[in-house]
């Protein structure tokens, strides 16, 4: 799985097989905890982040959410910045 950004110790990540669809969505690790976050809403789907953590991820999925969609439709992945 791709590493495309970290910040504050949050792994971001993206994966995804080709029989897998919509929505799309990042991986946000952080220590023991792993979430899910759904590219158009910003919503955890799954996972258990902690509060403070899911609002970095999220800010920074907002961010980005454009290069974001961008990846998950042609699999080049890139890395982007950090959160700062």
């Amino acid at each position: 799985m791709p590493i495309i950004s970290n910040f504050y110790g949050i792994i971001i990540k993206m994966y995804f097989r080709e029989s897998e669809h919509n929505p799309p969505y990042i991986h946000a690790i952080y220590n023991e905890y792993i979430g899910i976050i759904d590219l158009n809403i910003f919503k955890m789907l799954e996972g258990d982040l902690p509060n403070k953590a899911l609002k970095m991820v999220q800010e920074w999925t907002e961010n980005n959410q454009q290069a974001l969609l961008k990846i998950w439709e042609t699999q080049e992945f890139i890395k982007l910045p950090p959160l700062v």
